[in-house]
């Protein structure tokens, strides 16, 4: 996909929601990173469901240590993997307290350094909560590069790379956003929604679903 075509296809993804926001419900960037842990091979839903009892109870990293792995599972066992993202927050908010006063770090290599925090999930909270010019690629944003032909790629980290480049500036900020919805709701994965998408006649995708 040419420069021009990128251009646009932006443009109309900005004009049609402005000020894109995760669906994951936070209020503040701690709640923001337990959230994203937590998303991991679930549904933002899900975790929203979860995360709305939790930070009612246990909202900083001293509450939710206090809770205990035990204690936290309670509130999170009908999220996936549970018993490996609870032990995993609970190191994270003891590393929080004792490397980084209880605050949530706003750089790349001292979020990959708590435990349940990896690439994706880093560039998530340095882009929704600190505004980095980052790039986050899940399956739903590796799937819309690639059919669209944005930023085609055969690994994820190939498919950010070539997003960071070919993104055009004004719009890497809340690009992220506009990917991740378009890629849930109508570029979806077994048959996209062609027919309802703002951007149709720009995505270079050769089997284009109009029923």
């Amino acid at each position: 996909m040419n420069l021009a075509k990128r251009k646009q296809l932006f443009a109309r993804l900005q004009a049609a929601n402005p000020h894109p926001k995760t669906e994951l419900n936070y209020q503040s960037t701690f709640e923001l990173l337990i959230a994203v842990v937590l998303s991991a091979q679930a549904t933002d839903k899900g975790v929203n469901k979860a995360t709305e009892k939790l930070f009612a109870v246990a909202n900083t990293p001293a509450q939710i240590k206090a809770l205990g792995v035990d204690g936290l599972k309670t509130y999170i066992k009908t999220i996936g993997l549970y018993h490996t993202k609870a032990e995993n927050i609970i190191r994270l908010c003891q590393q929080l307290l004792t490397e980084h006063q209880g605050q949530v770090p706003d750089n790349r290599v001292a979020l990959e350094k708590l435990p349940g925090v990896g690439r994706k999930t880093a560039n998530v909270v340095l882009n929704t909560a600190f505004r980095q010019p980052v790039m986050a690629v899940d399956t739903h944003i590796f799937r819309v590069s690639n059919r669209t032909k944005i930023a085609p790629g055969k690994t994820v980290r190939e498919v950010e790379d070539q997003l960071m480049k070919k993104i055009p500036t004004p719009f890497l900020l809340d690009a992220h956003h506009w990917l991740i919805l378009l890629g849930r709701y109508t570029c979806v994965a077994r048959k996209p929604r062609c027919g309802s998408c703002i951007i149709e006649d720009l995505c270079e995708y050769q089997d284009k679903q109009y029923e």
